[in-house]
């Protein structure tokens, strides 16, 4: 299966990245040990660094720091601050090779957990692949849990023994996954795909109302959860008809929940793969819009599993001897796409730190600590981690930075090489076409991207990637010339990329509203330059991306009528250094905030006092606040009653909505 989908098979491609040492299939499967390049500053570990076998599912262990198992860390290490050496592709020589190489099958039939993960045990079985974790996890405490590609299989067989068996899901039914970064999440994604089951993941900053509307929506039959969010579910369960199976990872019991993990402990790995069609659905994302509650966005095996290659072997440009750490929630696609799919077809190992949020200094220690190759995470980010002090760390492995989501300010870029001598290689895609930019989800491939080779225009999104016909277009369809702005677009007609999302559940007007003549719209507007390099210019819509998450402003604007208070509301974006765009607004004692979407409970509340109602409806007061950018605000309406309060302009929850800028 694999030479016919990737031609040679993905963990060969490594064995140039071992001459110094020996053939793959030479490779001891217990221990190898690997010496890196001299680093003044890592002395004390060079002889520390060996491979173990594998840790058993469950078995958690203490890490002493700079002594973690590693193995085949073949780039020299170095500290950032005083060596740089560039970046060399490891899976092609220049662009126009990736276009010339890229010639992906698809089969009738496929299956990512039998055809790439049970492939990449069998490897390790046999020897041909290197003694490199398939998933290292890092706990808050700094507990370990190392799976091989072994592991993963056998554990993740179990666990659809207990979907299957134990809550008697079938091919397609729909279970809903609201987990943080524990190993389980990573279980439950291959045990789903064993199952045919159809994943539907959720950030756990959903509300109840969050997941009163997702399992409503998608009718799911199951959902697995831990304690934290278990008494959410509880409160809205009982207007769920389709709920059948509450499962709890925890490791203490809840009355009316079933515990996963003592059934995991008891199940047996005797679990045949479900035969699943290469278009069967997968997996489902709920994407905000500017309009509406959030819609379902479904995805097919192959989309996942075969499209992400694209961007595990060219973009990420990983081989079974790298780490990538992926810094993306596990509520959205990109956790999937950056670690999940695209790691684990090329037989990498996906690396995660169980931070319970992001902050510059323990991002920092754990890339100093770790071996890791591959990091990849959102501008915002970077924007964090460039106002820290380097001096102090040193980096032994790291050799290729990534980032999408949003826009990179060029200033961010040459101050990370300056600090670091790395480049950050840019990418652009949607979860409609599976790449990071937003956690929406229709695209499943990068659509743009810089890769290694190419000259970095910072600020661009790159060139297009070979998975797709990407082009600017008019409001006819027309394709555009270099330097005119238009829709970034991708042509369908007269044959539809498999990558792409395959539909808006159940929405068949939405589906065909992101149609234009023989385009998919991706939402965005941009330009092409006279190279080839496409640049974002804005949203075509009102979504908000801040830090590279999508808000829909009727979520907002919904959150706010719900309180007495407010007669009418309209939200939009204000431009903001760190994040890229916030929305504004100031919550009231009585509004509460779980009425709120879920990432914009994350934002910084801020009170405009504009109490003057524009005189044009709503959606011309959008395009009015584009056109004057910083000269347009407005607010929300309030009833006379609470007008008359003196304090009415700070007690009541109210959405004040500042410039637009250049969104």
């Amino acid at each position: 299966m694999f030479s016919a989908l990737f031609g040679a098979k993905p963990y060969l491609t490594a064995a140039r990245d071992l001459t110094r040492l020996q053939l793959l299939n030479n490779i001891s499967e217990t221990q190898v040990t690997v010496r890196p390049a001299a680093c003044e500053q890592c002395t004390e570990d060079k002889d520390l660094w060996k491979a173990p076998a594998m840790a058993r599912l469950g078995v958690l262990r203490k890490a002493c720091p700079l002594r973690s198992l590693w193995t085949l860390s073949l780039a020299p290490a170095r500290p950032f601050s005083t060596c740089h050496l560039a970046a060399a592709a490891q899976n092609f020589s220049d662009y126009k090779s990736i276009r010339e190489q890229y010639k992906p099958e698809v089969p009738e039939y496929f299956n990512f957990a039998k055809d790439v993960v049970d492939m990449w045990a069998k490897a390790e079985k046999e020897g041909r692949r290197p003694a490199n974790p398939a998933l290292w996890w890092v706990g808050d405490q700094a507990d370990e849990v190392k799976w091989s590609f072994e592991e993963l299989a056998r554990e993740s067989k179990k666990a659809a023994v207990v979907l299957s068996e134990q809550c008697g899901l079938q091919q397609g039914d729909r279970v809903i996954v609201i987990l943080s970064r524990i190993p389980e999440w990573w279980l439950l994604n291959v045990a789903c795909i064993r199952t045919g089951t159809v994943l539907i993941p959720g950030t756990t900053q959903l509300t109840a109302k969050d997941i009163l509307h997702r399992v409503q929506t998608s009718r799911a039959k199951c959902i697995i959860t831990d304690q934290v969010l278990a008494p959410a579910v509880d409160t809205i369960a009982s207007k769920c008809q389709s709920l059948e199976s509450k499962l709890l990872v925890s490791k203490e019991d809840k009355e009316g929940w079933v515990n996963f993990s003592s059934l995991l402990n008891l199940a047996h790995a005797d679990h045949s793969c479900v035969a699943t069609r290469s278009h069967d659905p997968m997996s489902v994302y709920f994407t905000s819009g500017t309009t509406g509650a959030p819609k379902m966005t479904e995805h097919s095996h192959c989309s996942h599993g075969i499209g992400l290659g694209i961007n595990g072997r060219y973009w990420l440009d990983l081989t079974p001897s790298d780490v990538i750490w992926n810094t993306s929630d596990t509520g959205w696609a990109k956790s999937a796409w950056s670690s999940v799919f695209a790691p684990w077809i090329q037989g990498a190992c996906v690396f995660v730190h169980e931070l319970p949020r992001f902050e510059a200094t323990p991002v920092l220690e754990t890339l100093s600590r770790f071996p890791i190759t591959t990091f990849c995470s959102a501008p915002t980010a970077y924007r964090m981690l460039i106002h820290q002090d380097f001096t102090s760390y040193t980096f032994c492995s790291l050799k290729h930075c990534v980032t999408a989501g949003e826009p990179m300010n060029p200033e961010v870029i040459e101050q990370w090489k300056t600090k670091t001598g790395l480049d950050i290689y840019e990418g652009y895609g949607q979860t409609e076409t599976l790449l990071f930019p937003s956690p929406s989800s229709l695209e499943q491939v990068l659509v743009c991207g810089t890769f290694k080779g190419m000259k970095i225009k910072p600020g661009s999104m790159g060139k297009p990637s070979p998975a797709y016909d990407t082009q600017i277009i008019d409001e006819d369809a027309n394709i555009l010339p270099p330097g005119k702005e238009g829709d970034i677009a991708i042509r369908v007609k007269p044959t539809r990329p498999f990558c792409l999302f395959t539909q808006y559940t159940g929405d068949p007007e939405k589906t065909a509203s992101t149609l234009r003549g023989s385009f998919y719209l991706t939402g965005d507007r941009g330009i092409k330059d006279e190279d080839g390099y496409f640049w974002f210019v804005g949203r075509g819509d009102d979504v908000i991306n801040s830090a590279g998450y999508r808000i829909g402003p009727f979520e907002v604007e919904s959150a706010l009528i719900e309180h007495p208070a407010v007669v009418e509301s309209a939200v939009v974006s204000s431009p903001d250094p760190l994040r890229g765009e916030k929305h504004w607004l100031r919550s009231s004692r009585t509004m509460s905030r779980r009425s709120l979407p879920p990432t914009s409970i994350r934002e910084r509340w801020s009170l405009c006092p504009i109490y003057q109602r524009p005189s044009v409806g709503k959606s011309d007061a959008m395009n009015c606040a584009r056109r004057n950018g910083r000269k347009l605000k407005t607010i929300c309406r309030f009833t006379s009653k609470e007008l008359a309060l003196r304090t009415a302009a700070v007690e009541c929850f109210a959405v004040i909505w500042a410039s637009v800028g250049n969104i």
